[in-house]
């Protein structure tokens, strides 16, 4: 087995302990990543896909969404298994494997499956303030800029806290629909027919319609940033890096993916059962717009089942907001190893999301929201294969992966079910530039010459990910360092201080740090070099986290304790989690240390604002004396 150690989210990594517990309680200590990744599986995409289905097709599309349901639950335990075997998140995995263009391109691609995402968000969430408290459409898109704050408030409060929330707000949802589906009485003999496949292939209109819609309903289903997002959220358990250990770990995490995903099937069929008994069987087949929904509820059940629909509606938007966040980070992070403030990147991702939305307003009025809400599921469905197709590939890998590579039987159900999303996905663009050529022959330039290059370099990138580790399948590319390596130490001159510390970043800044060190302290005094680990899950969890990225520090910092030592100087090394100027405080204090050596960062005005200033915030918040040393 590959014991390789990639760390992700390293505030939260290794943060809530699974050791020496036993029975339902052991079970319990692993419950909680699956259920932030189910809140995904039940966001404003997903009701109005379901809403549009349900209205649209009766309960024809129930088998779409329980195959839906079969593949995510495969495909995210292959996700947990990847992050539990080898320490590492699936965009880390794609950064050791494809070179930096690809990965380039594979982030540009998660990033948009994740606006998309989130644009469905913002619209659910405006919609549900819209549908309580009579506020403007626009206005509500406006306000959903603000729960960064309580996003912000939740992560610094520690994962489990994090996890409880989401829960609370699962259970909202669950149990809204529970009292909803007791009031439309829906009918079970037609719900059971709907287990039944319809065929989605005849070629008229009104399977091309269902195929749509049904496409948006895996989409909806089988998140792409779910797979980026489960594969780091299972590395905040500690676990007995054994074979036992790690065995019994992807056992748990397994039960705690089906229970959370299977809960959140029964809430999308409840959706598509309401949408289905409420209006179908009503005669009411075009109810793609999830405020029609709410009316019609009104107006055939009375005001109780429309303000159960609208609370839930804002529940499953504010909670799918935060783990569209934590993903966000772990790709940028993992593919092109760029870490900014949290709450820069959600704003930006959200500036983002808001713009279509707020475009779409001016342009199509608030009644183009409900289709914009499909579309974006559409996208995130198109955008699924470069997700799963290199997670096939790397919990295939018997080199990395070791005896918890998956067999044979379950490596070809996930290629069928790749080969199925890209085939169903594949179908759905070719029909649709089709479509726009008969439909707009004035632009059919411009979907020769924009639209069909950009498919086919898309298509061609998505054959490059199938291949490449096909063809380079004994090619063993060293892991990306996050931070670099450590540079080479000579000889130093010293001067005198008694305990000093030293903080490390594995630049080049690193030996001038060093050397300005020793000029205080000669060899009496005692060295603690610090470096602090910053990944998504060290800000968000704030204690331990044993992934690649600080397995990789620790070996670091160790070679330059190593060569300190070799020196004739008393060194250790100690690593912190978090937000770096908290750390390095929290150390200094713990350590008594009585001078601290820092490498200035050289940012100025707008990369202060992005990269934070840690020097100001470390001297602030101890009281001894902070050498600021200057890149040469």
């Amino acid at each position: 087995m590959n014991t390789e150690q990639h760390q992700s989210l390293s505030n939260v990594h290794s943060s809530v302990a699974t050791e020496n517990k036993i029975g339902w309680r052991k079970l319990l200590a692993f419950i909680g990543p699956a259920y932030l990744v189910s809140v995904g599986y039940m966001d404003p995409g997903n009701w109005a896909t379901d809403i549009a289905g349900g209205s649209a097709f009766g309960y024809k599309l129930i088998w779409v969404l329980f195959v839906s349901n079969l593949i995510a639950l495969l495909l995210q335990s292959l996700s947990a298994r990847l992050g539990i075997v080898r320490g590492l998140d699936l965009a880390q995995a794609s950064k050791n494997t494809y070179p930096r263009f690809a990965n380039f391109c594979l982030y540009i691609l998660a990033q948009i499956a994740i606006i998309a995402c989130d644009l469905a968000e913002i619209i659910g969430m405006a919609i549900g303030l819209q549908l309580l408290f009579h506020l403007p459409l626009i206005w509500g898109v406006s306000l959903t800029i603000t729960d960064t704050v309580l996003m912000l408030f939740l992560m610094n409060k520690g994962m489990r806290k994090l996890e409880a929330f989401i829960i609370a707000m699962i259970s909202i949802i669950g149990a809204s629909y529970l009292i909803e589906m007791f009031i439309v009485g829906p009918d079970f003999q037609g719900i059971a027919k709907g287990f039944i496949p319809s065929n989605l292939f005849k070629g008229d209109k009104v399977s091309h319609e269902m195929l749509y819609i049904a496409i948006g309903i895996i989409g909806a289903t089988v998140m792409p940033h779910n797979l980026y997002l489960h594969s780091s959220l299972v590395q905040t358990r500690q676990i007995t890096r054994t074979d036992e250990g790690i065995k019994s770990a992807i056992k748990f995490n397994l039960f705690d993916t089906t229970i959370a995903l299977n809960l959140a099937f029964f809430v999308n069929a409840a959706i598509l059962i309401l949408a289905a008994s409420a209006f179908f069987r009503n005669g009411y087949f075009e109810v793609a717009e999830i405020q029609d929904a709410y009316k019609l509820l009104e107006h055939i059940f009375g005001a109780l089942a429309p303000t159960l629909f609208a609370i839930a509606l804002i529940a499953s938007g504010q909670s799918s907001t935060i783990t569209g966040t934590l993903a966000g980070q772990i790709i940028m992070e993992g593919h092109i190893n760029l870490r900014i403030e949290p709450w820069l990147r959600r704003l930006l991702t959200r500036l983002l999301a808001i713009i279509p939305a707020m475009l779409t307003i001016v342009y199509f009025g608030e009644g183009g929201l409900g289709s914009l809400i499909i579309l974006s599921q559409v996208v995130l469905s198109l955008q699924l294969g470069f997700a799963i197709v290199p997670l096939i590939h790397f919990t295939s890998d018997r080199k990395r992966m070791g005896k918890f590579a998956i067999s044979l039987k379950v490596r070809i159900l996930a290629w069928a079910c790749a080969i199925l999303i890209i085939g169903l996905n594949g179908k759905l663009v070719v029909d649709q530039i089709t479509d726009w050529i008969k439909q707009y022959p004035s632009a059919s330039g411009w979907i020769y010459g924009l639209v069909v290059p950009i498919t086919i370099g898309v298509a061609a990138l998505l054959i490059y990910v199938f291949l490449r580790p096909l063809l380079f399948k004994h090619y063993d590319r060293p892991a990306q360092v996050p931070h670099g390596l450590a540079t080479t130490i000579t000889d130093l001159t010293a001067i005198s201080y008694n305990h000093i510390a030293v903080t490390i970043d594995f630049s080049k800044n690193d030996r001038e740090c060093i050397r300005h060190a020793i000029m205080q302290g000669h060899k009496h005094a005692k060295y603690t070099l610090i470096h602090v680990v910053e990944t998504a899950g060290a800000r968000y969890y704030g204690t331990e986290v044993m992934d690649h990225e600080t397995q990789s520090d620790v070996d670091n910092l160790n070679k330059y304790v190593s060569a300190l030592e070799e020196l004739g100087y008393k060194a250790e090394a100690r690593i912190g989690y978090g937000t770096a100027a908290s750390a390095i405080a929290k150390i200094v204090n713990e350590e008594r240390i009585d001078f601290i050596v820092m490498g200035s960062h050289g940012h100025k005005a707008i990369k202060d604002l992005i990269f934070g200033t840690t020097v100001n915030s470390v001297r602030h918040k101890v009281n001894v004396p902070v050498l600021v040393v200057k890149p040469q």
